[in-house]
């Protein structure tokens, strides 16, 4: 599979590992912000928004707090398990982020 403008969110080096980036994308027919997280040569998509308040995740525009494998959001500290989106600590534990399926082809991250 090549790799489109369409199809690809982001190359899968421009996210530093162990950490997350912002992209938009089209999903479910609206454009969204999603939380791209890489674990190795692995990568996880959230809708940046916690379920605690509805509010974005990132603490400036594309900036998240990632640390040891979890999500923290920036406005209330929920923390977020980085690799199922699982809420472990904060206003909405047990709560969990919306997954957006993704997979790596070719060194591309693209929506499955």
């Amino acid at each position: 599979m090549t790799p489109t403008a369409l199809s690809s969110l982001c190359r899968l080096d421009d996210i530093p590992d162990g950490n997350a980036i912002d992209v938009e994308a089209v999903v479910a027919g609206e454009t969204e912000s999603l939380l791209v997280y890489r674990n190795g040569g692995e990568a996880r998509a959230y809708l940046n928004v916690c379920p605690h308040a509805g509010r974005r995740l990132d603490y400036a525009p594309g900036k998240f707090l990632v640390r040891s494998g979890n999500i923290i959001c920036a406005a209330h500290g929920a923390t977020f398990t980085a690799d199922d989106g699982l809420c472990q600590a904060g206003p909405c534990k047990g709560q969990s982020l919306r997954g957006v399926p993704v997979v790596v082809i070719d060194g591309f991250v693209h929506l499955a």
